[in-house]
């Protein structure tokens, strides 16, 4: 699943009459590289998940033929934040009319950010995933954020914290729903917009509405739920939120920094 339904806010005024999906880095939309980065790792089935200028994507994907891909529409009337996107969407990783092998229902899959571009290797990452027999795996690095989660010794979850920048107090205390270890001494780690999550977790996403999916990873935790964290530490990784970071990645591009 790709998530692409969000205003774009912060990369105005390229959003003020596209999508965020659709704004172009490098002569390519943020849509056809997510697409195209998902197609090389083998994926073949996708839903998108779109509110802003819906019907801009929706045509560009008729225009493009899918890029060659199974792709489905899930349109929000209010945007419905990660955990919301992903439930709406959920029929889509639980309905086996969809697939070409009714057994790849219980495989995992890829939640991604539009507006993520990173070197991450996603087959690292979800072998990490199926030999842990995690619920969910998030691709975290050690980097400066405005809200860290907190990881134990196993890659556990444990937790999370607001961190430089933030607008919740400095002082706050860090929110522990693991006590596996000192709060002190958990591993304080920047998420990076890609999870592998099994379809097991769909059905005990018990939030309605609009939810963000962290806080119910956390609930999961809570109750002893495996949500790890894979390092991705040692690859390129870029959150496209601001006019400057699409000027930079495509310096990157040109100095084949990504390849």
């Amino acid at each position: 699943m790709i998530l692409a339904a969000g205003l774009g806010t912060r990369l105005r005024p390229l959003t003020d009459n596209r999508p965020k999906a659709l704004v172009e880095v490098g002569g390519r939309t943020l849509l056809e590289i997510t697409l195209s980065r998902l197609r090389a790792f083998g994926v073949s089935e996708v839903i998108i998940n779109v509110h802003h200028f819906a019907d801009m994507v929706i045509d560009y994907l008729k225009t493009n033929k899918n890029f060659g891909m199974r792709i489905e529409v899930s349109r929000e009337e209010v945007l419905l934040d990660t955990g919301g996107g992903l439930k709406k969407a959920g029929w889509f990783f639980l309905d086996d009319s969809i697939h070409d092998d009714s057994t790849r229902i219980d495989e995992p899959f890829l939640l991604h950010n539009v507006d993520i571009i990173s070197t991450i290797d996603l087959a690292r990452t979800l072998q990490f995933h199926s030999e842990n027999h995690a619920l969910a795996t998030l691709a975290v690095q050690h980097r400066e954020t405005s809200r860290y989660l907190l990881f134990d010794d196993q890659l556990r979850l444990c937790g999370r914290r607001a961190g430089p920048g933030s607008s919740q107090a400095l002082d706050q205390k860090p929110e522990i729903v693991r006590a596996s270890q000192p709060p002190e001494s958990l591993q304080a780690l920047a998420f990076s917009g890609i999870h592998v999550i099994s379809p097991r977790l769909l059905p005990m996403l018990t939030e309605d509405g609009v939810f963000s999916i962290i806080p119910s990873y956390l609930r999961l935790a809570a109750h002893g739920e495996t949500i790890l964290a894979f390092r991705a530490d040692d690859y390129y990784w870029r959150d496209l939120g601001r006019p400057a970071d699409l000027t930079q990645v495509a310096n990157d591009l040109q100095q084949h920094v990504l390849p």
